[in-house]
């Protein structure tokens, strides 16, 4: 059980970064969604979405890994 959970918690960031990456190559085809209103806006929300999901996907494997011992030196903690 602990397993799927964790399972479910990546897979929301993992969805939120793939809408990102959909909403901003729809920008690049000019191709608007309903609820909003400029190009520029909706490829904002999509860096944002992006950044988030991946930010948030990356930070867990780093923490995973300094947990494990398997980074290297440089991104070890300070003690």
């Amino acid at each position: 059980m602990g397993r799927f959970i964790a399972f479910v918690i990546l897979a929301i960031p993992a969805i939120m970064a793939a809408a990102g990456i959909k909403l901003m190559r729809d920008t690049f085809f000019a191709k608007l969604f309903d609820p909003i209103p400029y190009l520029w806006l909706q490829f904002v929300i999509g860096i944002v979405l992006f950044l988030i999901g991946f930010g948030f996907f990356a930070g867990f494997l780093l923490n995973r890994d300094r947990r494990n011992g398997r980074v290297a030196p440089k991104y070890t903690k300070k003690k």
